[in-house]
């Protein structure tokens, strides 16, 4: 029996982190299998890859990002994923495919068809796509005041400037309007009951009987 492989997707600040912890414990009380992930990362290798994607400061090219964020990805998807999935299990998976268009192919390249064809022959050939996406949607200004409150050390993108992660909200929202099969957008700008209140009502639909 095939799993459920559910994404979390959004901008900075939006609440991807406490969204997806709460629906899985919801999930795991109402005796659903399911397994938390994120990425880069969910595997010893892709965690690896992640302080090299994130935290290092050396200067990465922009395809040398897109790999890297692939390696893990793939890595991730043999380790954990996929294995999970053919188990029947339920995935929960902070970012995925469509991050890595956004953040590398709109974000850093500015949507130059060059780097989106690169960025989208590679998610081909990972053959695995989420049954539901949903996009966690947040001002990046009210996304910054969040970052801002929560403090820590900012990685690469989180980094970046202003009218970067206004690229990366309309790149989002674009996919959105391309993909209303798979891709759900939550206003999360309300607290994060309503917005958990309103994941739990469109996930509910997914789950198996």
């Amino acid at each position: 029996m095939k799993g459920l492989f559910i994404t979390f997707e959004g901008g900075e600040g939006a609440g991807k982190s406490t969204q997806i912890r709460l629906l899985h414990e919801t999930l795991s009380q109402k005796g659903h299998k399911v397994v938390l992930t994120r990425e880069p990362g969910g595997s010893p290798g892709a965690e690896a890859l992640r302080e090299l994607i994130l935290f290092n400061e050396a200067p990465l090219s922009l395809r040398a990002q897109t790999l890297a964020h692939m390696a893990a990805r793939a890595d991730h998807l043999d380790s954990l994923i996929l294995p999970a999935l053919a188990r029947g299990e339920i995935v929960l998976c902070d970012r995925f495919h469509d991050s890595t268009l956004v953040y590398q192919g709109y974000g850093l390249a500015r949507g130059d068809k060059a780097s989106l064809d690169f960025i989208r022959s590679l998610r081909q050939l990972m053959a695995c796509e989420p049954d539901l996406t949903l996009l966690l949607d947040i001002s990046p200004e009210l996304g910054a005041e969040r970052m801002a409150a929560r403090g820590g050390k900012p990685d690469r993108y989180e980094q970046e400037a202003t009218e970067f992660h206004h690229r990366v909200a309309a790149a989002f929202m674009a996919i959105a309007q391309t993909a209303p099969e798979r891709v759900r957008r939550v206003d999360a700008s309300h607290s994060p009951e309503q917005v958990a209140e309103a994941v739990l009502s469109i996930v509910s639909t997914y789950l198996p009987q």
